[in-house]
């Protein structure tokens, strides 16, 4: 099981981040243009938004069975001062917990807000602060092999 969610886990990403590029890139020249907001402008924010979520799931499922995590654990003293039990036990987490959060925010914003311009604007920034900070931890070594 663990093997298959690692997989997942691996793919999911090149699928979200495209998303995410997709919905900025898309977001941004709407927003600049005062387009109108759209059926399909509301899918594509849905869709980057339940693969954040699905990939998250999938991470948190992987966190509690990986030995990586779990030997970072049993070694808790060395948590903080090794940079691999550091990296996946807190700061990959957190990090893409905090990402998700942005994506979530962004997708609700628009949701409730009044003007187009405003939906674009919200989903664009909370969007691309979310994609930034999924950049900053990804294992992109893990990525490679």
């Amino acid at each position: 099981m663990y093997s298959f969610l690692k997989s997942v886990h691996s793919f999911i990403p090149y699928i979200l981040l495209f998303l995410l590029m997709v919905s900025i890139l898309v977001f941004t020249i709407k927003w600049v243009s005062k387009r109108n907001f759209a059926k399909g402008d509301k899918m594509l924010a849905l869709f980057t938004l339940i693969f954040s979520h699905v990939q998250f799931l999938v991470g948190l499922i992987l966190y509690f069975i990986s030995p990586l995590v779990t030997t970072a654990f049993k070694n808790s003293d060395q948590i903080m001062s090794n940079d691999t039990y550091r990296f996946y036990a807190v700061e990959h987490i957190l990090t893409m917990l905090l990402a998700v959060i942005m994506i979530t925010l962004g997708y609700r914003k628009s949701k409730k807000a009044g003007t187009a311009t405003a939906k674009f604007r919200n989903l664009t920034l909370l969007y691309l602060l979310g994609f930034i900070l999924m950049l900053s931890r990804i294992p992109w070594e893990a990525w490679s092999q």
